[in-house]
């Protein structure tokens, strides 16, 4: 026998912010008789002590089993009255905030009256809802207490050691069979001019020596299940070709007649097909490039300890891991196919990073030294594959330090070279940064801002420089004997892995975090963190710090055995479900897998992955996915309450909980006024919003639907939650046409949780069109 419903409806004073305008004796006296409601109170402030002693009071005396409060926004004080319910022995997902101050008293301080009625249809609709809440459970989430880095560059090796030394095993995977990433590639750092040497050694050998890591080089993650707590990963390895007990003679490198062009390898160079990759990285080894190799065999009779086999193998491994750390890294702008191939072929240019190579000549085999002797004139050209309209639109941010850098100590070995910088502008963002650029103007660098709009061949072997000084409004051409582009940052070797992981990339082609300032270091998939250049552009100092940040999320999670989650999940009912798999390709996180054969296919959820978004309800053609918390049942229910009465002066917004209604309740707080025609009705994301919901709307007589999300494409905590709203919104606007529905009657908008004012301006305009629209009706009757 289903249990009596008992809702206890308290109205908070909030001192005047909510009595100044609405009277709370009086929705008290309006509402105490509604369906269900047990009793019904006011109080000056319902979240203090004496309120919350109060509520306690009633649902011991009154055996309650559900609540409203009506009060402030649920963004502030939901967990206070969830941890009252608690405490009380009652389900926390059988309440409901009711938002009458920041969307109702604050916003229509001046229409008191509006207000109030406006303020009873809020608890009506609050209280339809919360008639049709089921209890839930929080999820409890073993979390299996291992963890995967990817990449072995600084920003990997900081994160591996990190979690390591908090006593958890961590399996580090690199691309390359070596560590240290692009460290390999560099002579100095800046602003100090540090060894790079000196500042990733100490790294690479504290992981290779620290027994709680596990190291795999020369390996790739092949493949991705799971979820937070429990992720299973397939890894291939290339074993090595070279042994252990290699001892780094060198003999083999001498007898290897095969010479390779590091084409691919950033700087450029050439190595022997059997190489040292570094000589003071780790593993400490010779390695044999497999692709270039003739299998002559002349290595394998120099070889004194036999440790070369030429026969390479493979090996797969099978992991278990409960957060997974991505540190892929970066690689330097590729010119090949730019508008800047055609400078780059030319003997007398070079990129920053192959400048690096040669200025420690004893950085990589097979480098020599700059002919300094020769180098009278040297050019440097900023901003090489970024801030392009045509390209890659982003700042890589180092390039004009590593720029500086350079020049500074080509200038000190050089002091007679006259030195030149063509630049658009210079960003030098940190106080250490901006040091050097003082230091190259008063060491007589030049500094030329311009558009370089061509380079080519000159007299002498040199080249010319074609450029428009801006400052002095003129065209201007430059002999050099050396030209360095300064190259940008672009995503590392991640394009594999993320279709692998199915991490969601910007428009720039790195990995994208849930929210840059809120949660900068994790990503949409709850237990995969990032650390380093694989996010964006770093420097070494912050890609050192976002590894950090990671390992400290990764260590706090495995702080616990297992981790709570909460009850706002999906689940699919086998029974209606007819296996379309519509679910499975809308939901975001990979939450969704199918199961079964032929007409047994049905769609589940994994709800330790799932996050709650609605994403997969709001798709579903056949309603068998039910979204808890914001089931089709509630939000039909409270559609229907809030076009009970003048549904055709009435305004519908479905707004998703973190930006819209953030941005409704942002504009309360600073006190914007807009007309009260306006019900909202909270969605964890746009995505939830389902067909049916609008035509409900629109088949009960509502002048006009809005729905409001994140923008997109980088916004939406749910990936691309918004993106799937705005498909359906544009469909649906085309059916209702075809039922005589002007389309403008349906809006779609993007506000973010700090466009109050946009929010503001929305609802004006369609209170506007709504105004209009009455007229016109008005006049037809006449």
């Amino acid at each position: 026998m289903p249990t009596e419903i008992k809702i206890g409806l308290y109205i908070c004073h909030c001192g005047l912010n909510i009595a100044g305008v609405i009277s709370p004796e009086a929705l008290v006296a309006r509402a105490q008789n509604l369906p269900e409601v047990v009793v019904c109170r006011h109080h000056l402030y319902t979240c203090s002590e004496a309120g919350q002693r109060e509520i306690l009071q009633d649902l011991r005396y009154f055996g309650l089993n559900r609540v409203v409060i009506a009060a402030c926004s649920p963004k502030l004080h939901e967990p206070t009255f969830r941890r009252l319910l608690i405490e009380a022995g009652i389900n926390p997902y059988l309440l409901e905030m009711v938002n009458i101050r920041e969307q109702c008293s604050w916003v229509h301080a001046h229409e008191s009256a509006a207000a109030e009625a406006k303020a009873l249809e809020l608890i009506r609709m609050g209280l339809a809802r919360v008639r049709r809440a089921r209890p839930l459970a929080d999820r409890q989430v073993p979390v299996h207490r291992e963890a995967l880095v990817i990449g072995g560059g600084p920003a990997g090796l900081r994160a591996a050691l990190d979690i390591a030394q908090t006593g958890y095993p961590v399996t580090l995977v690199e691309r390359r069979p070596i560590l240290g990433g692009m460290f390999n590639y560099l002579h100095r750092t800046f602003p100090y001019g540090q060894s790079a040497l000196s500042l990733i050694n100490p790294l690479m050998a504290a992981v290779t020596l620290h027994p709680g890591i596990h190291l795999l080089v020369g390996s790739e993650v092949t493949a991705v299940t799971g979820y937070l707590g429990n992720y299973q990963i397939t890894v291939h390895q290339d074993l090595p070709t070279v042994l252990p007990h290699c001892d780094r003679c060198g003999r083999c490198a001498e007898v290897c007649p095969v010479i390779v062009s590091e084409e691919t390898e950033p700087g450029g160079g050439i190595h022997k097909a059997i190489y040292l990759p570094a000589p003071h990285a780790f593993p400490p080894s010779y390695v044999v490039d497999i692709t270039h190799c003739t299998k002559c065999g002349l290595c394998l009779e120099v070889c004194p300890q036999q440790a070369i086999d030429l026969d390479p193998k493979e090996e797969t491994h099978q992991l278990r891991v409960g957060a997974i750390v991505v540190a892929t890294g970066f690689l330097p702008f590729d010119l090949r196919g730019s508008r800047y191939e055609a400078w780059a072929v030319l003997p007398q240019v070079m990129t920053t990073v192959a400048l690096e190579r040669h200025l420690g000549a004893s950085c990589l085999p097979g480098q020599g030294g700059l002919p300094e002797e020769n180098l009278r004139d040297i050019g440097f050209i900023l901003c090489v594959g970024s801030r392009e309209e045509e390209g890659n639109r982003y700042c890589s941010r180092v390039c004009c330090p590593t720029a500086l850098k350079q020049a500074l100590e080509l200038k000190a070995r050089l002091p007679q070279a006259r030195i030149r910088i063509y630049y658009r502008d210079i960003r030098t963002t940190k106080k250490d940064w901006e040091e050097l650029y003082t230091r190259a103007r008063e060491s007589g660098i030049l500094f030329v801002r311009g558009q370089v709009n061509d380079v080519r061949p000159g007299a002498d072997g040199r080249v010319i420089i074609a450029a428009q000084n801006e400052l002095l409004q003129t065209a201007m051409e430059d002999e050099v004997d050396l030209l360095v582009l300064a190259v940008g940052m672009t995503p590392g070797h991640g394009l594999p892995l993320r279709e692998v992981l199915k991490l969601p990339v910007g428009e720039d082609g790195f990995f994208l975090e849930v929210h840059p300032k809120l949660r900068p270091v994790e990503t949409v998939l709850d237990g995969i963190f990032l650390a380093g250049a694989c996010h964006g552009p770093k420097d070494l100092s912050e890609s050192l710090t976002q590894a950090s940040a990671a390992a400290a999320k990764v260590i706090a999670l495995f702080a616990h055995e297992q981790v709570t989650r909460d009850a706002i999940i999906s689940e699919v009912d086998p029974e209606v479900c007819v296996g379309c798999a519509t679910c499975f390709r809308e939901c975001p996180f990979q939450a969704i897998e199918m199961v079964g054969e032929g007409k047994e296919l049905k769609a589940r959820v994994i709800t330790a992955a799932c996050k709650g978004c609605g994403v997969c309800a709001g798709a579903c053609p056949t309603g068998a996915v039910i979204a808890h918390g914001f089931t089709d049942d509630m939000i039909m229910a409270q559609i229907n309450e809030a076009l009970a009465e003048n549904p055709h002066r009435k305004i519908l917004a479905f707004c998703c909980n973190w930006c819209a209604y953030a941005g409704a309740d942002f504009a309360g707080v600073s006190r914007l006024q807009y007309p009260p025609e306006v019900r909202i009705i909270r969605l964890m994301c746009s995505g939830r919003i389902h067909p049916k919901f609008i035509n409900q709307a629109f088949s009960l007589g509502v002048s006009q639907v809005l729905v409001a999300g994140c923008h997109p494409p980088g916004d939406c905590h749910y990936v691309s939650g918004n993106l799937r709203a705005q498909a359906r919104v544009n469909k649906l606007k085309s059916k209702l046409a075809k039922k005589g529905i002007d389309p403008q009657r349906l809006r779609l908008e993007w506000i973010s949780a700090n466009e109050g004012g946009k929010f503001q301006r929305v609802i004006r305009e369609m209170a506007a069109f709504l105004e209009k629209a009455m007229r016109e009706e008005r006049k037809g009757k006449k």
